[in-house]
């Protein structure tokens, strides 16, 4: 699959897989950023994509930025519809406990292509029974560490 890709500046990397089989390509920062702690901001990456239809871009943080520096995508995962042109922007936010700047040219994120159905919701009286049934969050027994 080839996607469609503008750049603000030709100097500007496209989206690219670190290894072979990756399944996400890593998005860089077009400008600097500072994150003071608990700070939340829109980090442009200087790049338009045209994801075709029937499929749709998975915006997600990359582990070692989250676990090392507390830098991770606010709104995980952050969607890229197949109708949007616009610049791609990654919502970021500082969990961290110090000031984190992003350089231009810094990997903040992750882009996944993923298939997606659109599917037809109809109304209904009832719903079939499931062993689980409407228990939510926790009913799986879930313990605290």
């Amino acid at each position: 699959m080839k996607i469609p890709v503008t750049r603000k500046e030709l100097m500007h990397p496209l989206p690219v897989f670190a290894h072979p089989g990756d399944a996400g390509a890593d998005l860089t920062a077009s400008e600097p950023v500072t994150l003071e702690p608990g700070e939340r901001a829109l980090v442009p990456t200087g790049l338009a994509i045209a994801i075709p239809t029937g499929f749709a871009g998975f915006v997600l943080p990359r582990s070692g930025l989250a676990v090392k520096s507390g830098i991770t995508v606010i709104n995980a995962p952050g969607l890229i519809d197949s109708g949007y042109r616009g610049e791609l922007r990654v919502g970021l936010v500082n969990l961290g406990n110090s000031a984190f700047t992003i350089s231009s040219g810094d990997r903040i994120a992750q882009l996944v292509i993923m298939a997606v159905l659109a599917p037809e919701f109809i109304e209904v009286d009832d719903l079939d029974d499931t062993h689980r049934g409407s228990d939510g969050f926790g009913s799986t027994g879930v313990t605290s560490p």
